[in-house]
């Protein structure tokens, strides 16, 4: 076995990892960051967007050196329905006045320069290298081993993902049901960065966000997404691998189809596909997440389960940059102390309380269930973009009160006044 140890080997050079590793080495402590990929963020994919809060605490003002592309000026949220569509629209300067709100980014560009930033803060970044497993004595998490290799470490920081490898080798992590994760599946449309601007009716080098709702994802419990790069367009769906597993529709399919929607084709027209990439997303908050420390181990980012989807925003790296913060901030107070047991490696808890990431996981943790509802990807978008085309149909006809349109359009809709009450009230509860 290896007798050299360090502080900490962090697995993952995703936003947790990375981030970790930057803290960490930027306060001098050895740390070596792993990589299964043959460079930081050619294996990663996310729908498109960063808020902007959690890595400008770390690193204030990073946006004038990170590879950004469009900081978001416009956010959408559009019900889609057979050939009529809704939306929701909200334009905010002062998210682009700066600090900036958030970031639409390119993971392969910024993952590379976040673990950038930590090599040059002394961390030691070693790619192309498949953790197989932990090492242990005891019971406690003592190292790695890659293929025949062993590296020891005071703690390992496990950052691999939503299917964490890691946390299931240590036994606390069970695999997840189908119905715990979705399918991210995107695809990169590369437009001139003029016809995006206008388009989407942003200034400058402002962006737009935009999530769907309806009949992108087939009435399956999921939406679709687009955000503005500088040249391109990131285009994708997120859908419940149980429901894709009931309804045996094929994946790419329903992304043709999305695309060719007579709401979005316009959007993307004169376009090229330059990438295509899928991945699982956690979605079912608390309910999913893993025991997140012991001995000689923590549990961050993804592989905790750390994202939040409250159907008008979904977040993920946000919450990532800051568990691999709140990890970074419990190693360093574990080493002063020279103690790594579960007991101290719990101040973990505490930090991400003392933060917004449990605060906020915690405070929605009924949105789960309440986007389970299967109204909410067929009936409600059916019953909103009916009941908008009444609203602006003008023909000739006799006036209908707005009561009995309501109430004539829920009918046609399937719905019923006791399920609009209970998914009303289940809603509100949820938020």
């Amino acid at each position: 076995m290896a007798e050299e140890k360090v502080t900490a080997i962090i697995v993952g050079a995703g936003p947790a990892g990375s981030t970790a590793a930057y803290i960490l080495a930027k306060e001098g402590h050895d740390v070596v960051l792993v990589e299964r990929g043959t460079t930081p963020g050619c294996k990663n994919m996310y729908g498109g967007r960063m808020y902007s809060h959690a890595l400008n605490r770390i690193i204030p003002g990073f946006w004038e050196e990170a590879p950004v592309q469009r900081p978001i000026a416009r956010e959408t949220v559009t019900f889609l329905s057979g050939a009529r569509s809704v939306s929701m629209s909200c334009q905010n300067t002062d998210w682009t006045a700066g600090p900036y709100h958030s970031f639409t980014l390119l993971r392969a560009d910024f993952d590379a320069w976040l673990a950038g930033k930590a090599e040059e803060a002394g961390a030691l970044l070693a790619c192309g290298i498949r953790v197989d497993e932990l090492l242990t004595d005891g019971g406690k998490v003592i190292g790695i081993r890659a293929d025949e290799d062993e590296m020891l470490a005071d703690v390992v920081i496990a950052a691999d993902g939503v299917n964490s490898i890691l946390a299931q080798k240590a036994g606390w992590a069970k695999m997840f049901s189908p119905h715990q994760v979705a399918t991210g599946v995107k695809q990169i449309i590369e437009l001139p960065e003029e016809t995006i601007s206008r388009r989407f009716q942003v200034a400058d080098n402002d962006g737009a966000a935009q999530l769907f709702v309806g009949d992108c994802s087939n009435g399956m419990m999921g939406g679709g997404f687009l955000y503005t790069n500088k040249n391109s367009i990131s285009l994708g769906l997120v859908i419940n691998v149980g429901e894709l597993r009931r309804s045996q529709v094929k994946l790419p399919d329903i992304v043709e189809d999305f695309k060719n929607n007579p709401h979005i084709a316009p959007l993307i027209e004169g376009g090229e596909v330059a990438e295509y990439s899928a991945h699982l997303v956690p979605e079912a908050g608390l309910a999913m997440m893993p025991r997140l420390y012991g001995d000689g181990m923590i549990v961050a980012g993804d592989a905790a389960g750390f994202v939040l989807n409250l159907g008008y925003t979904v977040r993920g790296m946000d919450f990532a940059i800051a568990s691999g913060e709140a990890a970074a901030r419990t190693v360093i107070e574990a080493r002063e102390r020279n103690d790594f047991s579960e007991r101290q490696l719990g101040r973990y808890m505490d930090f991400l309380k003392q933060g917004f990431v449990l605060r906020d996981l915690e405070a929605y943790q009924k949105m789960p269930q309440f986007l389970e509802t299967e109204r909410m990807y067929k009936a409600y978008p059916e019953f909103v973009t009916g009941l908008a085309g009444k609203l602006f149909t003008v023909d000739g006809r006799p006036h209908v009160p707005l009561l009995r349109m309501v109430m004539d359009q829920m009918k046609e809709s399937g719905i019923s006044l006791v399920q609009l009450a209970k998914d009303g009230w289940k809603g509100t509860r949820s938020l």
